[in-house]
Order: structure tokens, then sequence, then C-alpha cells
């Protein structure tokens, strides 16, 4: 089956240490030959500039990190193309993968538009506002105050809309959800779990994903361990328990999946690279019909995308 992942940070490990092969590295979580096995057929490839560089080196950060998706994801595999919109996808072939292009956290750009529109040149389908804390753009879900959207957050999510771009609330403050719920066209979470579930200030409580559904959204469960149980242990089932949560509040046609994988060192049990995805399907598979499994792998991500 199609897989759609809406979330990695194989980028950040390629800027981190420029000897690593993305086509087969065992260093890799998320690597082009494990993603083909698996049946990946879309991967989002984030650009996630570390909170530890200096401020003076975010941008450029960002630059380079778009600079590798471009030159060593897409530029050096054979079988793997960029794509932007649901009509790229519906044109890649039987054996090409399609790799999409993201921002998590609006961090690198400052308080400065520009620099955004230059990111969106790179061929950006989808933007997060914040990473855990507070920026330019809004408080993140880990900032005691809590702020939503600033002025400036707000002329961000503007230009979002006006180049039909995925504004993606993961990582965002609870006041920053509403507001971009409020204002944003093209509203999405890429890897968030339920709150309910699991108590975690990046997961999403139950008026969100009902408010996502309402905007005809999407939310991806994430593969995160601490997001999926408190203990910090997690198998497979407990992504089903997740599933199963959202589906109640009527998400069956607006959940997919955002494995998180290269941002997280301790992963699900059975699914610690691309190339165990086979055991997420095989366990959907018991449990839901086999529409619905290509939905939550594929379809549902798929159509959300702005054209």
């Amino acid at each position: 089956m199609n897989i759609f992942d809406a979330h990695c940070d194989v980028l950040l490990k390629l800027f981190e240490d420029k000897t690593i092969d993305f086509k087969d590295s065992p260093r890799l979580q998320a690597n082009f030959d494990g993603m083909q096995k698996s049946g990946v057929k879309l991967q989002c490839f984030a650009i996630y500039v570390p909170s530890e560089l200096e401020e003076d080196r975010l941008f450029d950060a960002a630059e380079e990190m778009a600079t590798i998706f471009h030159q060593k994801i897409v530029g050096e595999n054979e079988g793997i193309v960029h794509v932007k919109t649901r009509e790229d996808i519906a044109r890649l072939k039987d054996n090409e993968m399609g790799a999409m292009l993201t921002l998590e956290g609006c961090d690198c750009i400052g308080s400065d538009i520009e620099k955004l529109k230059t990111l969106l040149g790179y061929g950006i389908s989808s933007v997060g506002l914040t990473w855990n804390w507070a920026n330019a753009v809004a408080d993140g879900a880990k900032e005691p105050q809590g702020r939503g959207l600033t002025p400036f957050g707000k002329e961000v999510v503007e230009l979002l809309n006006e180049t039909k771009t995925w504004c993606d609330v993961s990582h965002l403050s609870e006041r920053g959800f509403w507001d971009v719920i409020e204002l944003a066209d093209y509203p999405m979470a890429s890897h968030s779990n339920s709150h309910t579930h699991c108590r975690h200030p990046r997961n999403l409580k139950d008026d969100q994903i009902r408010a996502l559904i309402r905007r005809d959204s999407v939310m991806g469960l994430t593969f995160v361990p601490y997001f999926l149980n408190e203990s910090g242990e997690a198998g497979i089932s407990d992504i089903l328990r997740h599933l199963d949560h959202v589906c109640s509040l009527g998400a069956e046609d607006h959940v997919g999946f955002g494995s998180d994988f290269d941002g997280i060192e301790k992963t699900v049990d059975r699914l610690s690279s691309a190339y165990e995805y086979s055991n997420l399907v095989n366990e959907l598979q018991k449990h839901y019909s086999e529409i619905q499994v290509e939905n939550f792998l594929f379809k549902n991500m798929e159509k959300r995308l702005p054209k």
C-alpha cells in the first residue's frame, strides 16, 4: 500500500553529518532504500534548524537544508521526485516516490517576511509556525505564556494563504492553534497525537481535533513514544489506540501519519525505521477495512494537500 508520511527529520541529520548517504545509510531511520521497500509514496522532509545555532546562522542553515533536499535527496537518487501539489503526486509514475519540502518552525526567518518568501521559493509546501518555544510568529506548545499569533504571525499566515501553503499547527501553542483555525485557509497538523490518551503539551485536545475536522483538514499521528504513552514506552497498539480515539471523534477521513523518523532516538517497538512500516500496515489491516487503511496511510493526507 502507498504511504504518505507527513514528517521526518532526515535533512537535519544530513546537515549535521555530511558523510551520511541518504540512499541506504543505517544511521538514518528513514533512508531511501527503506522507504522504497515499505511503499512510501510521499515523504515530507522538514527543514528544522537547531535552536542552539547562533541567531545570525539560522537562516543560512535553513537555506543549506533546502539545498541538501534538492541536491542530496532529489538530485542524487533516481526515482524520487520533488512534488508540491496534488497534481504533482498524480503525475508520479508507479516506480517513483514523491518528496515534499516543509519548514518546521519560523525561528530562522526572525521577523522578516522576505526570508519566508525566499524559503518558499525553494518549493516548500508546508510551514510549521513554531517549534516548542516562542518566536516572532507565536508561542510554541511548551512556552509557559502560551500566547497566540503576533501581528507578524498573522502576516505569515496571510502569505501562506496567498501561496496555498499548508499551515502546520503541530508544535504550536493552544491559543496559536485557535488563531490559525480562524485565519488560515489550509491548516493541518503534521505530527501530533491525542491529548486525551497521552497528556503531553504537543498533543491535540479533542476540541482541537474536532476543529480540524470541521475545517476539512488532516492530522498525522506520530511515532514518538512519549507522545503515545506517558510511560515513554510504546508499541504499535498505542498508535492504534490513538487512531481509534480520533476516529471516534469523527476523524476517520481526516487522519494519517507523520512518523518523525530521524527526529527521535527512542522508537516504537517493531517500528524503529521506515523498513518496518509493514508491521504497522499489518496491524491496521487486522482492525480496519482495506479502504480505511488506504485512507489512513495515504489518501486522507493527499486529498487535503492544496492544489
